[in-house]
């Protein structure tokens, strides 16, 4: 610059400003051509096949192009020769660089590229066919960059990058609560497309590796810096115009514009937190943190507590205009035709005026020749360029090394976290094989200790055996002297064993299903309490909608009061007219004394009458406005009438269309219901769609009163929603066939319920709503479940709670009667018999006749602590009502009393038969073992739903063991019998020969061997009739049902 200034200063005279405007618009053509030559370079450097980030610089240059020609058009000749179509890595960067254009760069950028709109939704429309890469990303980003032109312009205030102050967000609503409501709906809709794009651009990444250092990484993540941006401006705008709404508007009416909110807040929040901690952004972006929660917007001074979130990025050099300036302002400008006139005055000072004399007479202003001056301006102007382009490379240069270092600065940073990953696994697979190690340690110690106990097993495994063996010896040696009597004592003793067994066993599995059942039970209850909450909940909402009523009908009253008023005013106002008029005449009377004052009175008169017609006028208006008012308030009640029946039948098919989209759900396979209760659910339904009928007509008829059908809309898409769901899970419990014929017709069922709905939601087809199909589909489900009821479940409920009473007698009759036999049994007996038999007989009868009062005492504490349970359990219900509620527990209860009648007979048959000596002792035995397992049952169906600090429950338990010792002392005192009978028949041997004996013995052993025989086969009929029993027990006492709805 020194030695322009002093090549200028050598310079005597001025240098004719005409010089600056020779060849102008040569000069504008050539910056022209330079400038879109320029910004074709930069254009195709910026947007290009290569997976790496577009560059800032070529960027900018374009940003700076468009505040330079005031537009887009350069960008757009130069990008419609691009083949965008053909290649996803080449649209992507181009979405890229428009995204800052259309933030950046001048506001007409949005105004031309509305131009090419329909291209860009074609071009969305063709990438979006791919389903992953960057085919899928660049119809999103497409998708998004269409939304915001059109966003921008319908609402030309907001600038493209969406800076704005309060006061220019206010204005840009005009203080218009429509307005405001469309501007949240449509920055709603801009906010998604955003966080499509987010979403897009994550779920393309693997985010287990380090995928932000790498320059495929960083291609796909630098778009993201403009979205966030937009993002943080938008949910800044979005958090204040709900504010300003939720002032001006109900809360109900913006619980859509809340439910959107909300979903959008957690979505950016988690966006937000993610890319925070990717390294490509730390250098280049500060991303803000959202709060915890949402903002509540039902509180107003929760506004105050609303802080903007404010994105923090490296300050730029300077702004495109100035850029632009530097740029164009050159020391001789020679493209420019005309200069400000301070530059102009300043020039003259320096060079001197040429305004006295001719301007193109360079001889006589210096002395000098033009070529001699031209020479000196191109020397300095070559000299200018020398320094311009030296400048130039001094600053590529630098460019060039910053490059550099910044290259180098990302390959160290990609090095490091490479080394921290790699770290991070060495320490995972550190922990990894420090647990391996612990669990072979723990495998090992495992193994000793199985080792040892094996061993131990083994010695004792020995030690059984020798004992076996010499017990096996012992026996041999038993058996070869008294072969007959242990044969009979083995084999009564092993039936004792697999009884005792089996009655455990038996024992063990009714617990096990006791406890399901109430398992079930316990699930059913809890799902009865969800199905009354949300049945409140639906009646609060319902008591709401009847105050809003009230408070219409109020109005209404009120306005009719005052219609009232009105016309007790014209009532008035027309007896003032009578008294006009009285007064009228009698001044027409004394018109004749008073002539003078005709004129005056006739005046006054008219005057006073012109006022009261306009009066009535006036009044006659005022009544005309109470009655279209009263109009008006007519139609919002019927709307609002209206609105509550069509959010109840909304609802109501929301319920149904979740339940048929729980028949589909992988997660409903494992649930599963009865047939008996999907026949009640199905009855409920048909019971509630006769009061829907009901209620419809009673609507029809007077729409005044819309609560009852509101209410019945609401319980039948609960129930026909409940008949759904229990179909479908009672078809999991069935073969396959009656499964799909169950599911279809469930499927059926919802469609007809969906279909009714939607006639009941428009009014005018609302009388021809018809609910015969529905009724059709019900029965028809009905049909399948009462086919699928196991037998045994015939007994209508309502008969269950007298059967308890009547089986419970019966018993006790049975008892009483079993008892009577058995002491007219003992009289005969005593009056036939002599001896020992005598004595045998009565002693069985004796302890029969103690096992029959212990069964009446266990019966009769039964009784007592049944009547406790109902009492305690029934709560405001009959007895009656509480069987049927209880159902199973009442069927296990007859059960058991029906169990314990029969085994009172059938022993009071045997011991008849034994005292007349043609029964046989074994048969009384079994048969006190079986009333023992029977009277079991009895305790154990009346103690499970006692309470167990009962006192009706301690004396039943101690009626119980008296039962169990009683039927003890009946087997005792049977075997005693037997064995005393058996000793006086013994056989006497001595009058036999060896032949005689021989034959006697060759008997005996076939005799052993038929019996053997007989006896396994018997063991084994045996078994297989108790298998079948607990079949036929189990259908009938709902034990399967019981299990599956537990499961």
């Amino acid at each position: 610059m020194d030695r322009v200034k002093s090549s200028m200063q050598q310079v005597p005279n001025a240098i004719p400003k005409v010089i600056r405007r020779t060849g102008g618009a040569n000069s504008l053509e050539l910056e022209k051509e330079n400038f879109e030559r320029g910004q074709a370079v930069s254009i195709n450097k910026a947007i290009n096949t290569q997976e790496v980030a577009v560059k800032e610089k070529h960027a900018r240059t374009c940003i700076l192009g468009t505040h330079h020609e005031k537009g887009a058009h350069t960008f757009w000749a130069a990008v419609n020769r691009l083949p965008l179509s053909s290649n996803a890595v080449l649209c992507w960067k181009f979405c890229h660089v428009f995204h800052k254009l259309l933030r950046d760069g001048h506001p007409n950028v949005i105004k031309d590229s509305m131009r090419n709109k329909a291209d860009l939704t074609d071009m969305s429309r063709m990438w979006g066919h791919l389903s992953e890469g960057y085919g899928k990303l660049c119809s999103i980003y497409l998708k998004l960059l269409i939304t915001k032109m059109e966003f921008h312009i319908k609402n030309p205030r907001f600038p493209g990058n969406l800076q704005m102050s309060n006061r220019q967000l206010d204005e840009a609503g005009e203080n218009d609560v429509n307005n405001f409501f469309q501007l949240t709906v449509e920055m709603f809709d801009y906010l998604e497309c955003e966080l499509n794009l987010f979403l897009g651009v994550f779920s393309s990444l693997d985010m287990s590796r380090s995928v932000s250092v790498t320059a495929a990484g960083q291609c796909r993540l630098a778009p993201l810096i403009q979205v966030i941006l937009d993002c943080s401006h938008l949910y800044d705008y979005t958090v204040k115009l709900l504010f300003k709404l939720h002032s001006c508007l109900p809360a109900d009416t913006l619980q859509g514009h809340r439910d959107r909110f909300q979903e959008q807040f957690k979505k950016l929040k988690s966006l937000f937190y993610r890319s925070s901690n990717l390294q490509y952004f730390k250098r280049l972006i500060q991303i803000p943190q959202l709060p915890e929660n949402p903002p509540n917007f039902l509180r107003a001074s929760a506004l105050s507590e609303h802080i903007s979130p404010v994105v923090v990025i490296p300050a730029e050099s300077s702004s495109p205009e100035s850029e632009h300036v530097v740029e164009t302002d050159d020391l001789v400008d020679t493209d420019v035709p005309v200069l400000p006139a301070a530059l102009e005055t300043k020039f003259d000072d320096l060079f001197g005026t040429s305004a006295a004399i001719d301007p193109f007479n360079f001889n006589s202003q210096n002395g000098m020749r033009k070529d001699d001056k031209d020479r000196l301006i191109e020397q300095l102007t070559r000299e200018i360029q020398a320094l311009k382009d030296e400048l130039e490379s001094f600053r590529l240069e630098s460019g060039r090394l910053c490059q550099a270092l910044r290259g180098r600065v990302s390959e160290l940073e990609a090095e490091l976290a490479e080394q921290s990953h790699l770290r991070l696994q060495a320490a995972g697979e550190s922990e990894f094989l420090k647990a391996e190690l612990d669990d072979l340690r723990r495998v090992r110690e495992d193994t000793e200790k199985e080792q040892r106990s094996l061993t131990e097993i083994e010695k004792k495994a020995q030690a059984n055996e020798q004992r076996y063996t010499k017990l096996k010896e012992k026996y041999s040696e038993l058996v070869q002297s008294h072969a007959d009597l242990l044969r009979k004592n083995a084999e009564v003793t092993r039936q004792m064993t697999v009884a005792r067994a089996a009655q455990d066993e038996v024992e063990a599995v009714r617990k096990e299903m006791q406890e399901k059942v109430k398992a079930a039970q316990e699930t059913a209850d809890r799902q009865e309490k969800d199905q009354l909450e949300q049945l409140q909940e639906l009646q609060r909402e319902l008591v709401s909608s009847r105050v809003e009523l009230d408070s219409l009908k109020t109005s209404m009253v009120s306005s009719q009061q005052s219609s009232e008023v009105l016309s007790t005013q014209l009532v008035s106002l027309e007896s003032e007219k009578a008294e006009l008029v009285q007064s009228l005449s009698k001044v027409e009377a004394e018109l004749v004394v008073r002539g003078e004052e005709l004129e005056r009175v006739q005046s006054s008169l008219a005057a006073e009458r012109e006022s009261g017609v306009k009066t009535a006028e006036a009044l006659q208006n005022q009544l005309n406005e109470k009655e279209s008012r009263e109009q008006a308030l007519e139609s919002q009640l019927v709307a609002a009438r209206w609105s509550s029946l069509q959010g109840a039948v909304e609802e109501a098919e929301k319920i149904i269309q979740d339940s048929l989209a729980q028949i589909d759900d992988p997660a409903h396979i494992s649930c599963t219901s009865s047939a008996d209760y999907l026949a009640s659910r199905c009855q409920a339904s048909l019971d509630c769609m006769d009061r829907l009928h009901s209620a419809t007509e009673a609507f029809l008829a007077d729409n005044t009163d819309v609560s009852e059908l509101v209410r019945v809309v609401t319980q039948c898409g609960h129930l026909v929603g409940d008949t759904v769901v229990q179909g479908s899970a009672t078809s999991h419990m069935v073969p396959v066939e009656q499964a799909d014929a169950l599911s279809e017709s469930v499927k059926a069922c919802g469609a007809e319920a969906l279909a009714l709905l939607g006639q009941m939601k428009q009014q005018d087809d609302l009388a021809a709503a018809d609910n015969g199909k529905l009724k059709a589909a019900l029965e028809a489900i009905r049909a399948t479940a009462e086919k699928l009821r196991p037998r045994g479940l015939e007994l209508q409920q309502g008969e269950l709670g007298d059967l308890v009473e009547q089986e419970m007698a019966a018993t006790s009759a049975a008892v009483e009667s079993a008892a009577a036999r058995i002491e007219e049994m003992l009289n005969t007996s005593r009056a036939v018999d002599t001896g020992v038999k005598m004595e045998v007989n009565e002693r069985i009868l004796a302890s029969c006749t103690e096992l029959m009062q212990a069964i009446k005492e266990l019966v009769l504490s039964s009784k007592h602590l049944q009547r406790d349970i109902v009492e305690s359990g029934r709560g405001a219900a009959t007895m009656k009502e509480f069987y049927v509620k209880n159902s199973r527990w009442t069927e296990g209860l007859i059960s058991a009393s029906k169990a314990v009648g029969w085994g009172a007979t059938v022993m009071v048959d045997a011991a008849d038969l034994v005292v007349q000596g043609k029964g046989k002792f074994e048969e009384l035995m079994v048969c006190s073992h079986e009333i023992a397992a029977s009277t079991a049952q009895l305790v154990a169906a009346s103690k499970v739903k006692a309470d167990k600090d009962s006192a009706n429950l301690h004396r039943l338990q101690q009626a119980s063991r008296g039962v169990t010792q009683a039927t003890a002392a009946v087997v005792a005192s049977t075997k005693s019998g037997k064995s005393q009978i058996e000793e006086t028949d013994t056989m006497d041997f001595s009058s036999m020969t060896l032949t005689q004996i021989k034959r006697q013995e060759m008997n005996a052993q076939v005799l052993v061997l038929e019996l053997e025989a007989r006896l396994q086969r018997e063991r084994e009929r045996l078994g297989e009739l108790r298998k079948k029993h607990y079949e036929l027990a189990g259908v009938a006492e709902g034990w399967e049902e019981g299990e599956d709805g537990t499961g």
